[in-house]
């Protein structure tokens, strides 16, 4: 989504311990095929964890499993717990966590057993309130390094493999080949990036779980344009992810061209504690990759890529500058129409008709609150009087409760420069607000 762009970015303070942890396709099978969610370019995928289903993020950008939000799962056992300390992005310290071993992993055909898991104590570290669907945990290297990923974006569908052979030739064909490098159990690339009237090449970590398109690392040879704005980039377990947002003159990856990609730039002080491979430039993410048929394959070190549907659509980003997230849930009174009723009666030799007008019932259901968690400075909703706390009524005049998260950023990052009026509740007034969706690049 544009409105907030979730990354996920981990790395863990503890050097990584080995074991019996690789998916192993079961009863014989030759490949798996597991369903998806996408959502704000975000891959979620279903995994039993010992027996209980939680939803996952498909990430290529994190070396471990990690579990975290676990609130409304409480009859997950985990085994053989250790603490530890865990660091990611953010500008803040250290989080307290837990190691976990012999774990059980299955989800359609695929099993994985003794899987070391890390578990996030911390339950303010919810991503779920700025999904809006309930994230349980993220997983990575473990899932993609003995095995054949294949990511139909347009199908929403996760096609694995044993090996690159069980994919027909002809249909790989099809596809763009391009060398990936296996470093630190994480993929790199190398792309041409167009910034300032220069092209340099750059190298690149594929990271299915960053939402955005491409993220750029400031350095004494990588300098921001000229026209860019602050922006809040996501939420890391140590802390919020503070940047630039801009957009670079091309993007160019196994000879697929973009025009004109934005680009998100973090701040040194929220990447401090990403442990950097030699030359790393930045990241490709969601944004990018959600445009192809994607094909990772770990073991021989190579990405395919095939245009999909998605190819042509502009790149976007949030331009009210307001982060609406769920908080909780509220009761909603909806009205229920019942239809008319004709019943006849027949009594004697006469027969008697009654018609039931048509009325109507009021039902109670519980549905998602939003709030607004992050204004952007000088955005179209700061300069309106927004603030950040304000609980959500209404958006044009359409009660919030009927909308989900995903069709609300869609609303705010539209490329039309609408109008926008958004109805909040604060401190017990209702305060109504409107402004007009502003290209500010």
């Amino acid at each position: 989504m544009k409105s907030f762009f979730f990354v996920i970015f981990w790395y863990m303070s503890i050097l990584q311990v080995w074991g019996q942890d690789d998916f192993v396709l079961q009863k014989q099978k030759s490949s798996a095929v597991i369903p998806f969610k996408l959502i704000n370019n975000l891959v979620f995928i279903p995994i039993k964890v010992n027996g209980v289903e939680l939803n996952f993020i498909l990430d290529s950008g994190v070396a471990e499993t990690v579990l975290f939000s676990l609130e409304d799962k409480k009859e997950v056992n985990v085994f053989n717990p250790v603490k530890i300390k865990l660091r990611g992005l953010g500008s803040e310290n250290s989080v307290e966590g837990i190691k976990s071993t012999q774990n059980i992993l299955e989800t359609h055909g695929l099993q994985s057993t003794n899987h070391i898991m890390y578990i996030i104590l911390d339950q303010s570290f919810n991503m779920s309130s700025h999904i809006g669907i309930p994230v349980n945990g993220i997983i990575g290297y473990k899932f993609f390094k003995n095995k054949v990923v294949k990511i139909d974006y347009h199908a929403k569908k996760i096609f694995v493999y044993d090996g690159i052979e069980k994919i027909k030739n002809s249909k790989l064909k099809k596809f763009t080949k391009i060398p990936l490098k296996i470093e630190l159990f994480k993929p790199y690339l190398e792309a041409d990036i167009g910034l300032n009237g220069k092209s340099k090449k750059a190298k690149l970590l594929v990271d299915i779980g960053n939402s955005d398109a491409i993220w750029m690392f400031q350095n004494d040879t990588l300098q921001l344009p000229e026209k860019k704005f602050e922006d809040f980039l996501g939420k890391g377990f140590s802390g919020d992810v503070l940047g630039y947002r801009a957009k670079i003159d091309a993007f160019s990856l196994g000879g697929f061209e973009f025009e004109k990609p934005i680009a998100a730039f973090p701040e040194k002080a929220s990447i401090k504690n990403v442990a950097m491979v030699p030359d790393r430039v930045g990241s490709v993410g969601g944004e990018i990759l959600m445009r192809f048929t994607v094909i990772i394959d770990y073991q021989n070190q190579h990405l395919y890529l095939k245009k999909n549907s998605n190819f042509k659509n502009p790149f976007q980003y949030n331009h009210s500058g307001v982060v609406i997230q769920h908080n909780g849930l509220q009761w909603v009174q909806e009205t229920v129409g019942m239809n008319s009723v004709r019943n006849n009666y027949f009594i004697s030799d006469e027969t008697t008709t009654t018609t039931k007008t048509k009325s109507f019932n009021y039902e109670f259901k519980l549905k998602p609150a939003f709030e607004i968690a992050n204004i952007r400075k000088n955005s179209a909703a700061e300069k309106a009087g927004l603030e950040v706390g304000d609980v959500v009524l209404s958006i044009n005049k359409t009660n919030i409760h009927r909308f989900t998260l995903q069709q609300i950023n869609t609303l705010l990052k539209s490329d039309d420069e609408r109008f926008i009026t958004i109805e909040v509740e604060r401190k017990g007034k209702i305060l109504k607000f409107k402004f007009e969706l502003i290209n500010e690049l």
